[in-house]
């Protein structure tokens, strides 16, 4: 598809899609948006104002019974759309099911202008599906939605946006081909004489870009961008949409500190012009830093609604229903034998001499800063990527280079930090999934055993809670807890004895984090090994046995667990490797947050 085509596509109505894929964001000329009484006699609003007030999802968008086709909505942030505080949004009592699921029963939220309100609640508690609600990518089945007071319809992204409302998703909407300005200004592009002004559009980009703080060229194709980049050109767009409200799901999740700080800036600049912001976050510390209000969601219910500073243990025990005794709840025993060696393993220009063992019964912990190439080391001792030279043996048998089905046979298995791009089939089943690196021992005469594969998938699902209908439940519907579970799970089924977990709980809340600690806890008990990469530093010190500390694409040192903390771990992180090429440092993904 050419770049103008692309550009020119209508967004597709996301009604359909269930909990877990991002909206369209394409954004038609403000004719293309009908209101309230779009259809009905002239004059007579009655009807549609009764629907909107009834909580019925069919029909179109508006401030208020009375616009006519076309209007622009709510008034845009600098116009007179009422003082600092007042209301912005308000739900009603909305609900949403979806085949076997009650995703939403009754939940109450409401925004107001210059305040940023943090939507929290474990994975599977409905934020997702209440933000895509305001965003227009699913219909309420009860309730209503209130816009400056007034009861409105919101059935697509478009109308989302004619009423200022944008939302920046944790899957980001953005096309890779096309330059940033034309990703900020999609659908909107500065026209002269019927052409494309690009001149004006790059400039006004460059304009949006300086706002947040981002140092990119207009003109750079956004597939060339880092995460953290393209969390920045997202927000850009939402700017230039003149965005009154804005909705933020998991932004810090794949962001470093010093990325975080500069997002947190933006979003207190966004609140003092007045904007008010949905912030969603696991991370607990972010709340009080930034927050003014919390509701808690649970099971579907808007449970309550808190101060951002209460305390953060009260915070936890509203969320999942329960106290959380311990972080991390490591249970440390007695190495085996060495289950994984690694010895002399080097790409150039990407790491250098990695050497490691990993025992039975442990948890090695793989630390180090963006850039350090922990995820290219374990990518390719898993046979994903090419190394230059080295060796990888498993229980003492060599593995060849770059044969990630040899990695599996020989009692491998990787969990990779992009779950929904790497880890799982997004529109296949629960049972599919758990079942995509067993299929072969599953099959007879060439045929799949289903029911042998149902058994065993039903199974590790009951062992590892995952809270789903049932197992033909599409996965892209599940929790990104769940979804992160179904992964861990299809490695269970493999009984593989190693297991590489890159960032295991990213973008998971704290229960379900918790619930992967005693996982862990489970297989090295069971005489398994777990290699851990996380940018949650806390987390690498809770859970390890032994810390693997890694600085420009070298081992820097290694720490028991007695030895590690945050200051002896980022001594070694920063540390000036001797000897270490200047071309190493690896070009590990762009956002994983170092603490």
């Amino acid at each position: 598809m050419s770049a103008e085509s692309e550009r020119s596509s209508p967004a597709p109505n996301a009604d359909p899609t269930p909990p877990g894929a991002p909206s369209p964001t394409s954004t038609p000329s403000p004719d293309s948006v009908s209101t309230p009484n779009a259809g009905t006699p002239e004059g007579d609003t009655g009807s549609a104002r009764a629907d909107a007030e009834a909580g019925i999802a069919g029909g179109a968008v508006g401030p208020s019974a009375a616009a006519a086709p076309g209007s622009p909505g709510p008034a845009p942030k600098g116009a007179s759309a009422g003082d600092t505080g007042a209301e912005l949004l308000r739900m009603e009592g909305v609900r949403k099911t979806f085949p076997g699921v009650i995703a939403l029963d009754g939940v109450d939220f409401d925004l107001r202008r210059g305040e940023v309100h943090v939507l929290l609640g474990e994975n599977g508690a409905g934020k997702s599906t209440l933000i895509k609600m305001v965003s227009g990518a699913h219909r309420p089945d009860g309730g209503r939605i209130l816009v400056d007071g007034e009861p409105v319809r919101i059935n697509s992204a478009q109308d989302a946006e004619r009423l200022g409302i944008a939302t920046i998703y944790q899957e980001f909407n953005l096309v890779p081909d096309l330059t940033v300005a034309e990703n900020i200004f999609l659908g909107r592009q500065p026209r002269r004489f019927g052409m494309i002004d690009r001149k004006a559009m790059d400039a006004r980009a460059a304009e949006l870009l300086a706002r947040v703080g981002v140092d990119v060229s207009p003109r750079t194709r956004v597939r060339d961008l880092g995460i953290a980049r393209l969390q920045m050109v997202e927000i850009a767009k939402a700017l230039s949409l003149e965005a009154r409200v804005l909705i933020m799901d998991e932004p810090t999740a794949v962001l470093t500190t010093e990325e975080v700080d500069k997002l947190f800036r933006i979003v207190r600049a966004l609140r003092a012009d007045g904007v008010g912001v949905v912030f969603i976050t696991h991370h607990l510390e972010e709340i009080a830093a930034l927050g003014d209000r919390v509701t808690v969601l649970r099971d579907g219910r808007s449970v309550t609604q808190v101060p951002a500073a209460t305390d953060r243990d009260e915070l936890v025990r509203l969320m999942v229903g329960r106290s959380i005794e311990q972080q991390y709840p490591r249970e440390r025993g007695d190495a085996g034998e060495p289950l994984l060696k690694v010895r002399g393993l080097t790409r150039n220009g990407s790491f250098q001499d990695i050497g490691f063992e990993v025992r039975a019964g442990e948890v090695v912990g793989l630390a180090g800063l963006v850039g350090a190439g922990r995820t290219e080391v374990v990518r390719a001792l898993f046979g994903a990527d090419p190394y230059d030279s080295g060796s990888v043996e498993v229980l003492g048998h060599p593995l060849p280079r770059q044969d990630v089905v040899a990695a599996m046979r020989a009692g491998i298995g990787l969990v990779p930090e992009d779950r929904k791009g790497q880890g799982l089939v997004l529109d296949g089943s629960v049972q599919e999934n758990l079942g995509l690196v067993t299929l072969r021992a599953a099959t007879r005469g060439g045929l799949v055993d289903r029911a042998a594969q149902r058994r065993a998938a039903a199974g590790v699902a009951e062992r590892l809670a995952v809270r789903m209908a049932g197992l033909d439940q599409r996965v892209r519907t599940l929790s990104g807890g769940n979804q992160q579970k179904v992964v861990i799970g299809k490695w269970l089924l493999a009984d593989s004895k190693v297991l590489i977990l890159d960032e295991p709980t990213r973008g998971i809340d704290v229960g379900a984090k918790v619930e992967i600690y005693q996982l862990i806890n489970e297989l090295t008990a069971s005489g398994h090994a777990v290699l851990m990469i996380s940018s949650d530093l806390p987390e690498v010190l809770g859970m390890s046995d032994r810390v693997l500390v890694m600085a420009q694409g070298r081992i820097a040192g290694e720490l028991t667990a007695r030895e590690a903390s945050q200051d002896a771990v980022m001594a070694l992180a920063v540390k000036d490797v001797k000897g270490a090429d200047e071309e190493v440092g690896g070009k590990e993904k762009e956002g994983s947050r170092g603490h």
